[in-house]
């Protein structure tokens, strides 16, 4: 394949490159690429904005990320955060730290991901920045969503008896992490090595792939239901449900036996000799929502698909604990994903 270097192009060239064929589709973006700033216009609804950091060696790494993957995920994590308020994306920038390893091919493909998302999601790419790195592939992107004042949920609503629901399902997205790593240190540098993926493919899919759970939100709003408080699960079932805990100044019992996980992760934790419930507390980028619904709307979530009832909120001075299968009580600790605290 041919590798045309960016600097033929330029930091402008670049940008106009790989924007060219962008086309607003959000009525509220009023003016995108191209001038110092975009226009957004949200008349009377709330404004929300979410920003992630995404750094080569720390969030990433390119020996098995495709690009056009890392730009779907980097895009959808930033959609995950305005649904997990209740709203909806609307906008992304998109800023780039690039060193001279990569080509401008490579960054086609990169936002060949993110157009795809932003096509899936209805987002519109309004603007960004590019610039050199000496340090590998930084990724900036902000989202702006927007949000019914009275509809916006925040991490700060739940309340005693209050029942804890979770989308999806919990620990592929840390086993196929796992999948990934195993397979690159049995990587000998040989060109005709075959790793070994065959009957994984959902544990890859929820790595590399991620998806927001655009479709829960739209299933609440139909069936008229507001969350107390939501997050959506970037750390790990326990330090998410436990920000949730700290903002809401409660205490929570959830089961193991509640906690929903797929078949191929337990097989997956098995082979790596761990344990599968801590998996699906701790294991993180699951992208999926956790979120709590007041006691009476209990009948009205069975008609919610996807979802699945862990337990309840209780008294701040109960404390924060799992149930186990056999009716021992486990106190939950935040032991999931956290950059900042070192290896």
């Amino acid at each position: 394949m041919s590798r045309t270097e960016i600097a033929t192009l330029g930091e402008f060239g670049l940008i106009d490159h790989l924007t060219r064929d962008i086309q607003l589709k959000q009525s509220t973006s009023v003016k995108g690429i191209g001038d110092d700033a975009a226009i957004v216009n949200n008349q009377h609804k709330r404004t929300l904005v979410t920003t992630d950091l995404l750094l080569e060696g720390i969030h990433f790494d390119l020996i098995y990320v495709p690009l056009k993957h890392l730009g779907y995920k980097a895009a959808v994590v930033n959609f995950s955060d305005i649904y997990a308020m209740n709203g909806r994306p609307q906008q992304i920038t998109v800023s780039l730290g690039i060193s001279k390893r990569f080509s401008v091919e490579d960054l086609e493909a990169f936002y060949e991901g993110i157009k795809l998302a932003c096509e899936i999601y209805g987002v519109d790419i309004v603007g960004g920045d590019t610039t050199s790195s000496l340090t590998g592939f930084t990724i900036s992107i902000t989202c702006i969503g927007i949000a019914d004042k009275e509809k916006i949920v925040c991490r700060n609503g739940a309340r005693d008896t209050d029942l804890i629901y979770v989308s999806g399902d919990l620990g592929a997205s840390y086993m196929g992490l796992q999948l990934l790593e195993r397979e690159k240190n049995a990587f000998d540098g040989s060109g005709d090595f075959q790793p070994d993926f065959s009957g994984k493919e959902y544990l890859l899919e929820r790595q590399l792939k991620p998806e927001a759970r655009k479709d829960i939100v739209q299933a609440l709003g139909e069936n008229g239901i507001v969350p107390t408080a939501m997050i959506d699960i970037s750390d790990g079932l326990s330090s998410d449900l436990l920000h949730i805990c700290k903002q809401s100044n409660v205490g929570c019992q959830i089961f193991e036996e509640r906690l929903p996980v797929d078949y191929q992760t337990a097989m997956m934790a098995e082979t790596f000799n761990m344990n599968v419930t801590m998996v699906a507390l701790n294991g993180g980028e699951d992208y999926e929502l956790l979120f709590t619904v007041p006691l009476h709307l209990h009948d009205q979530m069975a008609d919610i698909g996807g979802v699945r009832l862990i337990g309840h909120i209780s008294k701040p001075e109960t404390g924060c604990y799992l149930v186990t299968r056999d009716g021992q009580e486990m106190l939950l600790r935040a032991q999931g994903w956290d950059p900042i605290a070192g290896e």
